[in-house]
């Protein structure tokens, strides 16, 4: 079979720029060159498209020659080289990547990709619709409201009120639209909550806040597209800290341990397996997702959110939950983006 050429998108405008260059550099150093030619296309922080042979060296130059400015798509190159693709690989973290943009210009281009949809981007991305969407579907979450940045801006009296009167406290603030807990803050009381509103809307114009669960932290890795499977493995993340933050998830000396497996029983764990399942449904995922739970001593679970661009280090959660069901990093990989194919098949038949 002659090798297939994959364009690894990465980098772009969120918070999530590093996140994004550290899944990229792994998949692009463990995708199975027999099978796949790789085409890096780097984005910038300002949101510039990369031509591939830039793309190579701003890799070689490190992290910060992606810091350079520039028009979106003042770069000469990038573009053509993306449609001389034959699959794409989306690993822009967060927004402009992550939330459907990406993948609407790639359905536009008609490049096959690997992940969700444009719909279940954007839903995945938007954590208030996403609860919405689940708490109809009749899957078990926490209590939630969603305010907008008029509703909390001045004195925010009205807002607080009604943060304890529907959710109480603890409770948990964030970004409606955001990824990596950038923007969360735990708020133990009302004082806590005017700070707690300042960075959230520093990131969004719709701010989520969601009863506190107690509970284990577990999480479940999804394939496939039209018959999805759960990872016969879920896992779970012990953090170092009050809750799972940014610091917590990728800093250097961070103590947050990951058991694979969770610690919990087996009957729980199918019975996350089967949740995970019918959340990715019922977002109209395809390809993959990580899908988040909440634990409780009693095996209660409740949904928390579904990730359609997971961290993708080898040793991030989604792939090490593949790798203990049975599935390599690299036969994820090429299965990641066979599904791609098959649904720009299914696609194009229509």
């Amino acid at each position: 079979m002659a090798r297939q050429r994959v364009a690894v998108i990465f980098g772009g405008r969120s918070g999530e720029h590093e996140v994004s260059l550290r899944s990229a550099r792994s998949v692009m150093g463990a995708l199975d060159t027999e099978r796949w030619e790789v085409a890096p296309i780097g984005v910038t922080r300002s949101g510039a498209w990369l031509s591939v042979g830039e793309t190579k060296a701003a890799l070689a130059a490190g992290a910060e020659a992606f810091d350079e400015g520039g028009a979106a798509l003042a770069t000469d190159g990038a573009l053509a080289e993306l449609g001389a693709c034959d699959v794409a690989f989306p690993l822009v973290h967060g927004t402009y990547g992550e939330d459907g943009c990406l993948q609407g210009l790639l359905e536009m281009t008609g490049i096959p990709y690997a992940g969700a949809g444009v719909a279940a981007s954007g839903v995945g991305m938007d954590k208030a619709l996403q609860k919405a969407l689940f708490r109809e579907a009749g899957i078990p979450v926490a209590r939630y409201v969603v305010l907008r940045r008029p509703e909390v801006e001045g004195d925010g009296d009205e807002a607080r009120r009604f943060v304890e009167d529907e959710v109480g406290y603890p409770c948990f603030t964030k970004p409606a639209n955001g990824g990596s807990s950038i923007g969360i803050t735990r708020a133990a009381s009302r004082e806590d909550l005017g700070g707690a509103f300042a960075a959230a809307l520093a990131h969004d114009e719709k701010v989520v806040v969601e009863q506190a669960v107690d509970g284990r932290e577990i999480e479940c890795s999804m394939l496939g597209n039209e018959a999805p499977e759960a990872a016969g493995v879920v896992g779970e993340i012990e953090p170092d800290r009050e809750f799972y933050d940014y610091d917590s998830k990728y800093a250097a000396d961070s103590g947050t341990t990951l058991h694979v497996p969770a610690r919990i029983e087996a009957d729980t764990s199918e019975r996350v397996r089967e949740l995970a399942r019918r959340m990715y449904l019922a977002m109209g995922c395809e390809g993959y997702a990580r899908v988040d739970f909440f634990v409780g001593a009693d095996g209660t679970a409740t949904g928390s959110e579904v990730n359609t661009i997971p961290g993708f280090t080898s040793i991030s959660m989604f792939p090490r939950l593949w790798e203990a069901s049975g599935l390599p990093y690299r036969e994820l990989l090429t299965r990641i983006l066979d599904l791609a194919l098959e649904r720009g098949e299914r696609g194009a038949a229509r």
